[in-house]
C-alpha cells in the first residue's frame, strides 16, 4: 500500500472553484503563461485522468466479481487443492487481473480515497499493526485483515515463500495463512471477503465519477508512487514485499510505472509550457525509459531472488553484480529524491513549475 499524507483531492468543493483557485496558483508561482492558458490545460489533464482511472476501475471491478463468480462453496467441505483447481487457477488469475488495474491507478486515486485504499491494498503486517497483538483469527470475513492482500493470501495460502512465512510468523498477531478448512469458511470468503471489495471498488468508482480533483495532489501522489518504488525492491530482500504470496511484486512495479507515465502524460503538454519544464520533461520521460528497461531485464512477475549475503544498506560490490543487485541500484538511482537527475527530483522540479509543492515538502 501506497503511504499517501493527508487528504488531497476534495469532494465537497464545486470543479470550478478548485479549478479557479489551482490554476490561479499556478500562474501567480511561475508567471508562464495566464490563469486562462491554465484553466484550459487543468481541463484537459482532468478529462484525461477522469476518463482513464474510470476505464481502469471498470476493469478492477469486474475482475474482482469474477473472483467472486469462480469462489468454490462446496455443501460439505472447504477447498480441495485437486478437486477445486480450475476454481483457484480461475480467481487467480482474475486477481492479477485486479492487481494490475489497481496499481495502474493508486498514484492518482490514493489521496482521494485514504482509507479505501488501505482497505483494499494494506499489507498484512500494515493490518496487523493497527489491530494489534489479537490479530485477525478469522481469515475469511469483512473485517480486520481484508483486500486485495488478503485474497492473494488465502489464494497462493499453499506456495507462500518460505521467507514471507518467516517474516509473518514474526508479526504479533500472526495466524498462518489456508484456503478455506469448512463450508462456513468457503462460504465466507465468497460472501464476506471478496464480497466487501466489490463494495469497496464499486464505491470508489460510483464517487470517482464525481470526485473534484486537486491536481496538485494527484501529482503529488504520481510522484510518491515512483519514490516508493526504492522501498518495495529493499523489502523484497526481507520477505516483506507488497505481492509476496503470488511474486508478483515486479509486475506491481510495472504497472505502477505504467500507471504513473499514463497520469504524467496528462500533465506533459502543460508542464513543457513552464519555464524548464521541457527540460525537466525530456528527463522525466528517460527516467521512466529507465526504469521500464530495468524491469524488462527480468521475466516474469517476481523479483529476482536476492543473494543469501544481501544487504540493503550496504550491498557488496558481488551481490550488486546479480540481477536482483542490478535491479537494486537502479532503481535506487532513478527514483532518490537527493539525487539531482532522477526521476523523484525532477518531477519535483516539474511540480514547481506548475505552483504546486514538491514531493515530502
Amino acid at each position: 500500500m501506497k503511504r499517501f499524507g493527508a487528504l488531497a483531492l476534495t469532494l465537497t468543493a464545486a470543479f470550478a472553484a478548485a479549478c479557479s483557485s489551482s490554476s490561479s496558483g499556478s500562474s501567480s508561482s511561475n508567471g508562464d503563461g495566464g490563469s486562462s492558458a491554465d484553466a484550459t490545460y487543468e481541463k484537459q489533464v482532468t478529462t484525461g485522468m477522469r476518463d482513464s482511472i474510470e476505464a481502469q476501475l471498470i476493469v478492477e471491478l469486474g475482475a474482482v466479481k469474477e473472483i467472486m463468480d469462480a469462489a468454490p462453496t462446496p455443501a460439505d467441505r472447504g477447498w480441495d487443492a485437486t478437486l477445486d483447481a480450475d476454481a483457484i487457477a480461475k480467481m487467480k488469475t482474475s486477481w492479477g487481473k485486479a492487481r494490475s488495474a489497481y496499481e495502474q491507478i493508486e498514484g492518482a486515486l490514493a489521496p482521494l480515497f485514504p482509507d479505501v485504499d488501505y482497505a483494499t491494498d494494506a499489507r498484512y503486517d500494515d493490518f496487523l499493526a493497527t489491530i494489534g497483538s489479537a490479530g485477525d483469527q478469522d481469515l475469511f470475513d469483512d473485517q480486520g485483515v481484508t483486500g486485495l492482500h488478503a485474497i492473494e493470501r488465502i489464494l497462493y495460502a499453499d506456495q507462500i515463500p518460505a521467507s514471507v512465512v518467516k517474516f509473518e510468523s514474526g508479526l504479533a498477531g500472526y495466524k498462518a495463512a489456508a484456503f478455506p478448512a469448512t463450508a462456513a469458511e468457503a462460504a465466507d470468503f465468497k460472501n464476506k471477503l471478496v464480497k466487501r471489495l466489490v463494495t469497496d471498488v464499486t464505491n470508489i468508482a460510483g464517487q470517482w465519477k464525481t470526485a473534484q480533483l486537486d491536481l496538485g495532489g494527484a501529482f503529488d501522489g504520481l510522484t510518491s508512487l515512483m519514490n516508493e518504488q526504492q522501498e518495495k525492491v529493499r523489502k523484497a530482500a526481507q520477505g516483506e514485499e507488497e505481492s509476496r504470496y503470488s511474486q508478483h511484486t515486479l509486475q506491481d512495479l510495472r504497472d505502477n510505472l505504467a500507471g504513473t507515465r499514463a497520469v504524467y502524460g496528462y500533465f506533459a503538454p502543460w508542464i513543457k509550457t513552464k519555464t524548464g519544464g521541457a527540460a525537466a520533461d525530456t528527463k522525466i520521460q528517460a527516467g521512466f525509459d529507465t526504469l521500464a528497461a530495468a524491469y524488462a531485464v527480468n521475466s516474469g512477475e517476481a523479483i529476482p531472488e536476492p543473494p543469501a549475503t544481501w544487504s540493503s544498506d550496504d550491498p557488496s560490490p558481488d551481490d550488486l553484480k546479480t540481477p536482483f543487485g542490478v535491479l537494486f541500484s537502479t532503481v535506487e538511482n532513478a527514483v532518490d529524491p537527493t539525487k539531482d537527475g532522477s526521476v523523484v527530483d525532477e518531477m519535483n522540479d516539474a511540480a514547481r513549475a506548475l505552483g504546486y509543492a514538491a514531493f515530502a515538502e
